[in-house]
């Protein structure tokens, strides 16, 4: 589960789209990008199992953009 959730905007133009991102997962903090497309670009080392693990923090990710950005 994605805790302590924090983003702020790549560039000071908040037009232009991206975002900078971090959260803790399993006690460890994750950072990444958010691209305009909803790709995810991951800046750190992350602590996921495999790739179920991963696409379900993606999906909440998405989820968690989807109300604060676009909301």
């Amino acid at each position: 589960m994605i805790q302590h959730f924090h983003y702020k905007p790549m560039f000071e133009n908040t037009q232009l789209p991206g975002w900078t991102f971090t959260f803790l997962y399993q006690g460890q903090q994750i950072n990444g990008i958010y691209h305009k497309t909803g790709d995810i670009e991951w800046t750190n080392q992350c602590v996921f199992h495999n790739n179920n693990e991963e696409n379900k923090i993606k999906k909440q990710l998405h989820e968690l953009m989807l109300y604060h950005v676009y909301d």
